[in-house]
């Protein structure tokens, strides 16, 4: 009688549980589906062939966000090479040869506040320590706020991956930098990958950083050495402008920036899936 009652408790426990993560993830769903009803219904009325020719325009003015674009590109593009190459040799070093050593206990620690750092102050002490605004400024900015993502999501798949593979790469004679090279790299891409992913989502949308690194420029150009543009400092000043034509690109931007968020995972994804397979 008593075991009868105990079940049917936890089945209701059970129930009640799954339940209320059922509602949880309703909500979550439901609040993404908003953000992206509206970001659909404001940002794709002002998509138009200009938003990729032109250049920030003044207000009232006609123009696009072409400097901007490009701006991000390249600021993402160098910020997640010197994130990746940091955080995967990073990573793999506390993994694989830390240990628990006191050295090994600094560097998480160092990486775990740089996880909970506020990227304005990142963008402020890079300013600082840089002296001028320039994309490169800005590359760093961001690059720091990715690297410890990459860094302690390589170092968490790593530890996962079983002993049986370090031991077969032994047995073979090989040396241990090259079974980590050959064999625990290959079988944790994936992780690996989706630390990468999340860094670059994390911030492919910051301004913070950049309001104190890249200035903003309203004319394309390809040099880091100089101030430029990009999508999140856009948006940030133009939504807090009084001008209706100025806001639209504000919305656009951030229309972009999401389905360029959303594409990357895709295509990342698919491949990954694709290499599993193989």
């Amino acid at each position: 009688m008593k075991s009868a009652v105990l079940v049917a408790r936890r089945k209701i426990s059970n129930g009640i549980f799954v339940t209320f993560c059922w509602i949880m993830a309703g909500i979550a769903l439901a609040t993404l589906a908003l953000i992206l009803v509206g970001l659909l219904k404001n940002g794709v009325a002002g998509l138009n062939l200009n938003i990729f020719t032109k250049d920030t325009p003044a207000a009232g003015s006609i123009g696009g966000l072409r400097n901007s674009i490009i701006g991000s590109i390249e600021l993402c593009a160098v910020a997640m090479v010197i994130a990746v190459i940091v955080g995967i040799l990073a990573g793999t070093w506390l993994a694989e040869y830390a240990g628990d050593t006191r050295y090994g206990k600094v560097v998480r620690f160092v990486n775990d506040v740089l996880l909970s750092a506020p990227s304005i102050l990142v963008g402020l002490a890079i300013s600082q320590l840089l002296g001028h605004s320039s994309g490169f400024s800005g590359s760093v900015a961001l690059a720091l706020i990715a690297a410890p993502v990459v860094t302690r999501t390589t170092e968490d798949v790593l530890k996962l991956q079983p002993a049986a593979l370090r031991e077969a790469g032994v047995a073979l004679g090989s040396p241990l930098a090259s079974t980590i090279r050959r064999i625990l790299w290959r079988s944790a891409q994936t992780g690996i990958l989706t630390g990468g992913l999340l860094a670059f989502s994390r911030i492919s949308g910051e301004s913070a950083p950049l309001l104190f690194t890249i200035f903003g420029n309203p004319v394309l150009h390809w040099n880091l050495a100089k101030p430029i543009s990009a999508l999140p400092l856009l948006i940030f000043n133009d939504a807090l402008t009084p001008y209706d034509d100025l806001k639209q690109l504000a919305w656009v931007a951030a229309l972009l920036i999401a389905f360029a968020v959303l594409g990357v995972n895709i295509v990342a994804r698919t491949l990954a899936r694709e290499n599993r397979q193989s």
